[in-house]
């Protein structure tokens, strides 16, 4: 994984740790289970009521266990800090005997809570099954308590709540003396809306119609055209792309093998998205996609095929199989399958429960093999299936016949032609034989008929003695031009006639081998060597009310699958499920404003960011349900809001209250993400391709070894090739993923290597040049009654660019530049300065905050 995330979740993890360490209060009570337990489960309880054995016979799971002890007496004695052992333990550095020691600040907890007596917030049952069971206390979680609806605050006319988003909004903020941002201007809301929408700028014409039409419903009617535009499911579909670790190659090493299928899983998200398919069918297709089409799968239709096509989703994780791996490597592909749904689904690292029970989220290792067993029979690990076993023909038994047909009919023709090239050699070789005196030409032709691995070894030196006589096809034309001529001819043919053939094309999936499910079991410290007791499948515990957990069946007599994976997505769906509603709507939002409700999209448990605004974020996963699971219909419900539509003027005195801008008592200027940035670029240049679908644009090392785009293939950036290992090496100098198992939330740096390359790449010089072309095409350099070309072609500049009018003071000084540019290149000998001094602004241009920044 490269060193930039990386680190960035490594100092993320020590905010969110420090933020769970606050002191407690002085007022506050100590209590065993909403104090004690969260520290003993993070550093003790897997050695001491986490596993199969206590070690020392000592159970800290409840308060009255600690009590009582184990094999060297009392763990804890109330209300007396220096006889109990479990403190004087932790205090000497001895326990845990590990290097994750218990930090002072938690030491001093349980010293507190010790010294009042150390009392329990609630009775405590007699006995505790084995294992790390779920308290009250974390099942009081906000993120695991059902998803209700709340009603939106109320508020007068004057306040510009024009959504029930802009009521809870409004109403932190007036918690805190703020207010809304006056709106944004005409222009600004609809250059945010495009690039939002769509990640391409708005052209000339949009921006005059709307700019134009007075009506109330002007903006709605913006928006409406954008959800219509194909470029739509471009944009957004690169969103959920980066969710589901999407790449074209599998990772597996230096060789990083391509996957030469992946991309259709690719069309297919930006099908579904541009469809407004249903989100909660859009999750189903993709965890079950196989098991909703029956077998057998020959003759399929589209929509069979569409299906199929969807389990790519779990195709996605890294494969060092295809290098040769074995069971380890088959192994790591389903962990690293369970940590892309986790955080995808969930959000939750349910990978965490891998090895134990998750130290911080109420996850235990039992669920987390549980989950596990529901993607099993698919990813059966003693029964792996290499790629090319995990494909699915999509020829037809119409186009097989066809093929059989065309093939036939080739083999005849080459029949004919190897006649006649056997004739033709055969004739050179006689020809060329009458040159020898004719004592000789039987001797010689017997050894040059005779094969070659019963040659005598006179027969060999007669062979090696005349060269001349090797008259093969390959050669023929030195002997007989017309002949070898005619059989070019044949063979072109033959091949002509072969390309009839109807090509067999595939499709990767992930689907069951039939005939036994496998067994899950639970392995000791996560170790697949070391399996111990057997697990039904099932959902998290944690997901449903206490006694009501998914439990799923082992088969489902109705389907020739499992069936588990359908049974999972479909409860996933259901409306109900407290998890994934939240964090779907969350990413939406995310997307929207550059940070989430929930600002750690991939982990909504313990260790991530609390949401901001709670109400709004379960009102949303509400809505989204009662709106059909429709996301336009979101993106809708978002961007009418007061909330998208203010403006990005910073206030001092709301910075001082709200610096981060967590109320959202402005809109955020953000920078543009990688792809859209490209694609901006290309679009400005003129020569964006908006040919949508299809296999990838190959990517490849240039001579200094720096990963480009050959041929300055112009196509959009969703479509280039995704590899792990041979990132773009343009997309990621601007924070797009590089060879992370997936990305939840793209980081936005600011960094010295993007302005280096914003001023040397290739790429940027190209486009520069590009533009600077556009702008002499679209501006002829006579002038219209009397106007200076120069002026006119930078005015457009600015309106290709920054899609509005430059200011006379802009005209003047770039017109400055370009002037003085040319006379200094000029003076350097440089061939048409003209050319290269509009190049060099167009160049500045593209490299502005202005172009890279959406406010």
């Amino acid at each position: 994984m490269p060193q930039r995330p990386r680190l960035a979740a490594a100092l993320s993890a020590l905010f969110l740790l420090a933020s769970l360490s606050r002191p407690v209060a002085a007022e506050e009570t100590v209590t065993f289970e909403q104090h004690v337990r969260p520290i003993l489960k993070t550093y003790c309880l897997d050695c001491h009521g986490g596993g199969e054995k206590l070690k020392g016979k000592l159970d800290l799971r409840l308060r009255r266990f600690a009590v009582k002890g184990g094999e060297s007496g009392s763990a804890v004695v109330p209300g007396d800090p220096t006889k109990s052992r479990l403190l004087e333990r932790m205090k000497a550095g001895e326990m845990p005997p590990t290097e994750k020691k218990v930090p002072a600040d938690k030491v001093a907890v349980i010293e507190r809570w010790i010294a009042a007596g150390a009392p329990a917030g609630r009775d405590e049952p007699e006995n505790l099954p084995p294992g790390i069971d779920i308290t009250p206390q974390e099942r009081a979680y906000w993120f695991f308590q059902p998803v209700r609806r709340p009603d939106p605050p109320k508020f007068g006319t004057t306040d510009r709540v024009r959504t029930p988003i802009d009521a809870f909004v409004l109403a932190k903020l007036r918690d805190k003396r703020l207010s809304f941002n006056p709106d944004a201007d005409r222009l600004a809301l609809i250059r945010r809306a495009s690039l939002d929408l769509t990640g391409l700028p708005p052209a000339r014409k949009e921006i005059d119609e709307f700019l134009s039409d007075k009506s109330e419903q002007a903006y709605e009617g913006m928006i409406d055209r954008l959800l219509a535009s194909p470029h739509y499911g471009e944009r957004w579909g690169r969103h959920w792309l980066d969710v589901a670790g999407y790449a074209d190659s599998d990772g597996d090493g230096t060789n990083d093998t391509p996957r030469p299928h992946s991309w259709k899983y690719r069309d297919y998200v930006i099908r579904s998205l541009n469809a407004d398919k249903p989100l909660d069918r859009f999750v189903v297709e993709q965890l079950a996609g196989d098991e909703l089409v029956p077998p057998p799968w020959n003759n399929l239709k589209p929509e069979q095929i569409e299906l199929l096509t969807a389990t790519g989703f779990l195709r996605m994780a890294p494969d060092g199989t295809t290098s040769g791996g074995g069971l380890a490597e088959a192994q790591q592909v389903v962990a690293d399958t369970l940590k892309i749904v986790g955080s995808s689904f969930f959000g939750l690292t349910v990978g965490c429960a891998q090895c134990h029970d998750h130290r911080y989220d109420p996850i235990p290792q039992s669920d987390y093999y549980r989950l596990r067993a529901v993607f099993e029979p698919a990813f059966d690990p003693s029964r792996w299936r290499s790629a090319a076993q995990r494909r699915v023909s999509l020829c037809t038994d119409a186009e097989r016949a066809r093929a059989a047909a065309v093939e036939a009919e080739a083999a005849k023709m080459q029949a004919e032609h190897n006649e006649k090239q056997q004739k033709y050699v055969r004739a050179a070789f006689e020809k060329e034989l009458t040159k020898f005196p004719a004592e000789q030409r039987d001797q010689l032709r017997s050894a040059f008929d005779a094969p070659a691995g019963k040659r005598t070894d006179e027969q060999k030196k007669l062979v090696a003695a005349n060269p001349k006589l090797n008259v093969n096809p390959g050669v023929l034309y030195q002997y007989d031009t017309a002949s070898a001529d005619e059989l070019k001819k044949l063979q072109a043919a033959v091949n002509a006639k072969r390309a009839e053939k109807p090509v067999e094309d595939f499709v990767a999936v992930l689907s069951e081998v039939p005939g036994p499910v496998p067994l899950t079991k639970v392995f000791h410290r996560g170790d697949y060597r070391q399996p111990k007791g057997e697990v039904p499948p099932g959902d998290l515990t944690i997901a449903a009310p206490e006694g009501k957990r998914l439990e799923i069946p082992s088969r489902d007599a109705k389907l020739p699958t499992s069936g588990r994976r359908l049974a999972l997505a479909k409860h996933l769906t259901d409306g109900s499920h407290p998890l994934l509603g939240r964090v779907l709507v969350n990413r939406v939002w995310l997307h929207h404003f550059g940070r989430g409700i929930v600002d750690t999209p991939g982990d909504f448990g313990v260790l991530g960011l609390r949401p901001t605004h709670p109400e709004l974020l379960d009102w949303l996963a509400t809505e989204l349900v009662r709106e059909g699971w429709s996301l336009k219909r979101m993106h809708k419900l978002v961007m009418t809001s007061t909330v998208y539509r203010q403006s990005s003027l910073r206030d001092p005195a709301k910075d001082a209250v709200d610096s981060g801008n967590a109320l959202y008592g402005r809109y955020a200027v953000r920078r543009l993400e990688a792809e859209a940035l490209r694609d901006r670029i290309l679009a400005t240049a003129g020569r964006l391709d908006p040919t949508p679908f299809g296999p990838p644009v190959p990517v490849m090392e240039d001579v200094v070894g720096q990963v480009i785009v050959p041929d300055d293939k112009p196509r959009r950036s969703v479509y280039l090739q995704v590899r792990r290992r041979k990132p773009l090496a343009f997309l990621s100098t601007f924070d797009a993923p590089g060879g992370e198992l997936n990305c939840d939330r793209r980081t936005s740096s600011v960094a010295a290597p993007q302005a280096l390359m914003l001023m040397n790449s290739e790429f940027i010089l190209q486009q520069a040049g590009h533009f600077a072309r556009r702008l002499t095409r679209e501006v002829p350099p006579d002038g219209a009654n009397g106007s200076d070309p120069l002026e006119r072609r930078v005015a457009l500049a600015w309106q290709h660019a920054y899609q509005r009018t430059a200011s006379p003071e802009e005209v003047d000084l770039a017109c400055r530049f370009v002037r003085r540019q040319a006379r200094q290149l000029r003076t350097a000998g440089k061939a048409d300065a003209d050319a290269a001094a509009l190049t060099d602004l167009c160049q500045q241009l593209l490299a502005s905050n202005e172009f890279l920044y959406v406010d």
